[in-house]
């Protein structure tokens, strides 16, 4: 099969919901992959953050396929090993205290925000439920999470969006102006991921955590895209010196595999009692055993070598001196590259991806979330590619 019949029948079968490249990807080892032609490519993308191991790694390939041979789902009727020691291996690793898997980011959030709500619920009563959210944000592509993201370009078509949600811009003034006596959480990302990849200021995180611990309102932190190693350290938040009360996760937990879920602190522990909240497939075996597996092989070392590789990467792209790219900016391996004016970000990273390097776009700059085990070899031909195909308008 070919990349033609490949796009037919997709025309055919397919809801057109995507604008896709077109590449057909096939296979790949590590962060290279080869489309059905045998042509390779680079992978600064990594699925959107989801492939953080790489693709095919040894380590994960084993655990998986052991896993779907022994069980590969139960339900949450019973106790399966796998999910509790992924479930151990999250908490000791965060310092948060237990541990709900779902399926995906979206999901994660919805859960994040029906703990703060309880949480209120159960202390204060009915009438503080509102989540305050910032401008530029992204929490997902379900009703409820299209309402919390602050993106107007999301807000269409859809009505009516989840009520119980007000916006914000990261400082403190703007929360405090936008706060009332319904409130009960705020929920953020410390690196704004669809938005552009804007990390937030240090002293303004910090300054929030204090005031929602004044306030009594819960501080939810979406993770989606900067857990696991992505930023240079397993959650974001522990390079921002706080703890959120709820932290949620996807993407590149079960390093392909869909898996996503939240951390509550002990304050939050006992907020979601039997009956409600829940998850067909939370914590499916083969999902579970795939994270252990991820959590294996990005250890404290390997971690602390994301942070090492961004700043190789974003100092030689800063060195190359391309006059279609500004500046770069980001944490660890979540990489945001300014677009320089009279340039469109989207013809940009088309360009590259049929050059032979995947990456994404961001706000209005591009986008780079390799896989976390990539090799400098992989990182150096990747720079290549994006230097010979930038290099000429």
């Amino acid at each position: 099969m070919d990349l033609e019949q490949v796009q037919q029948l997709d025309r055919q079968y397919g809801v057109q919901a995507y604008s896709r490249n077109p590449i057909a990807l096939d296979h790949g080892q590590g962060a290279t992959l080869y489309d059905l032609g045998g042509r390779r490519y680079i992978d600064f993308a990594a699925g959107i953050g989801v492939l953080s191991v790489g693709t095919a790694h040894p380590r994960w390939v084993a655990a998986v396929t052991e896993q779907a041979g022994k069980l590969a789902h139960s339900s949450n009727l019973y106790y399966t090993r796998p999910y509790l020691d992924l479930a151990q291996r999250l908490c000791q690793r965060s310092g948060l205290a237990a541990a709900f898997f779902g399926n995906s980011g979206a999901e994660a959030n919805e859960g994040a925000i029906k703990v703060a709500r309880k949480y209120s619920f159960d202390k204060y009563g009915a009438g503080r439920g509102t989540v305050l959210t910032l401008n530029n944000s992204f929490h997902g592509r379900t009703i409820t999470t299209l309402a919390a993201t602050g993106q107007d370009a999301f807000h269409q078509y859809f009505f009516p969006f989840t009520e119980g949600f007000r916006r914000a811009e990261p400082t403190l003034d703007s929360i405090q102006e936008a706060a009332g006596h319904d409130v009960c959480a705020v929920l953020v990302e410390l690196v704004q991921g669809e938005g552009g990849v804007y990390p937030l200021d240090r002293a303004f995180v910090q300054a929030l955590a204090q005031l929602c611990r004044e306030r009594d309102w819960l501080l939810l932190v979406d993770e989606v895209q900067t857990g696991v190693g992505r930023t240079g350290s397993l959650f974001c938040f522990q390079q921002y010196g706080v703890e959120p009360d709820v932290c949620s996760f996807a993407k590149g937990v079960a390093g392909g595999l869909p898996m996503g879920g939240f951390l509550v602190n002990e304050k939050c522990r006992q907020v979601l009692g039997p009956g409600t909240h829940g998850s067909t497939f939370g914590g499916n075996p083969v999902c579970a055993a795939a994270a252990c597996a991820v959590l294996d092989i990005l250890d404290d070392q390997t971690i602390a070598q994301v942070g090492e590789k961004g700043a190789y990467l974003r100092g030689k792209i800063g060195e190359m001196g391309l006059p279609c790219l500004g500046e770069t900016r980001g944490m660890g391996l979540m990489i945001g590259i300014e677009v320089a004016q009279g340039y469109s970000n989207k013809q940009l990273c088309a360009r590259l991806n049929q050059a032979g390097l995947l990456c994404l776009t961001a706000g209005a700059g591009l986008r780079l979330l390799p896989p976390l085990t990539i090799t400098q070899e992989e990182m150096d031909q990747g720079l290549a590619v994006l230097k010979q195909e930038l290099s000429s308008n």
